[in-house]
């Protein structure tokens, strides 16, 4: 599936960059590669799950419907465009303005909801069923998990181009369809290389679920690391993670922030929080780190101007 949605994405997707800076290897006591999806279509990765859905869908599809904070709403959002299809995402109103702004400016119709008091998922199949539109998950479906699994197939390739084929690749990691994706791709192509997840604290529900060997979880609620935050792994990517990940990593808020400014001042790119965890399990957490050298995914770049402002004020000298 996989390689199917390779195909499918050649010409849609950006192949993005694999970079690295030795500044940051001069942090992090070791080679770090970056593989910089926030380059990616709308931000983020999410374009990657959404088109692989998107064009697995038959060709008599109404129309689709996913819940998302964001990043996932724009992937959607632009892949249903590019296919011709209308699109309705449903976002909570603490959205970053960007990622609502955005997800409207894709063509999408965004129908917002109060976390706390309204229920998402029941509003979603009352959509869906008066519209007859597909749900399309943001990480608990295949296609969605085939298609960022493509971001594993390039990271194989590219690190191999850097003489690299024995790592730990850290990817941030919410739900799990990135980390599952891409630990499956690695699999096949890259067995040398071990898949950890990266989240921030207060919202490690993968790390403790891989720890104690079930499924833990956390309430929902918000966060600085907005495109991350949920509740449980996924059904369908539980099972991946635990098979083929190694143990999770935990960033602080700080340690993010830091990462997010040294992203802007080495590699010349914009991280969005949830994008930067990753990286900063790299720069700031090596002696939880083994070899000589790391890959990092930074997942997405849509952040809000004031955030980014507080990530550079609080820099590191």
């Amino acid at each position: 599936m996989i390689a199917a949605a390779s195909l499918r994405l050649q010409g849609h997707a950006r192949r993005t960059p694999l970079l690295s800076s030795p500044f940051l290897d001069r942090i992090a006591g070791r080679k770090v590669l970056v593989k910089a999806e926030c380059l990616q279509h709308t931000g983020s990765f999410k374009f990657r799950g959404a088109w692989s859905a998107v064009t697995a869908l038959p060709d008599d599809v109404r129309g689709v419907i996913a819940f998302s904070s964001g990043n996932h709403a724009q992937g959607v959002a632009y892949a249903a465009q590019l296919r011709g299809l209308p699109a309705v995402i449903i976002m909570p109103r603490d959205a970053p303005a960007i990622k609502i702004a955005n997800t409207r400016a894709l063509g999408a119709e965004v129908v917002l909801y109060d976390r706390a008091s309204e229920d998402r998922d029941a509003l979603g199949a009352k959509l869906a069923a008066e519209r007859g539109l597909s749900l399309i998950q943001p990480f608990d479906h295949p296609q969605v998990i085939a298609g960022q699994g493509t971001t594993g197939l390039e990271i194989a390739e590219q690190a191999a181009e850097h003489g690299v084929t024995s790592a730990q690749v850290l990817v941030c990691c919410g739900g799990g369809g990135l980390t599952s994706g891409i630990a499956l791709a690695l699999e096949r192509h890259a067995p040398d290389m071990l898949v950890r997840t990266v989240e921030p604290e207060g919202f490690d529900d993968v790390a403790k679920s891989l720890a104690q060997g079930q499924v833990v979880t956390h309430p929902l609620r918000t966060g600085l690391c907005d495109a991350i935050v949920t509740p449980a792994p996924g059904q369908l990517t539980w099972p991946l993670l635990q098979r083929l990940c190694g143990p999770g990593l935990v960033v602080s808020d700080a340690q993010v922030l830091a990462a997010m400014a040294l992203a802007h001042e080495r590699l010349k790119i914009v991280v969005e929080p949830g994008g930067a965890v990753a990286l900063a399990a790299a720069l700031f957490l090596p002696d939880q780190i083994e070899g000589d050298s790391v890959i990092v995914t930074v997942s997405g770049g849509n952040v809000d101007r004031d955030v980014f402002q507080r990530a550079l004020d609080a820099a590191p000298a």
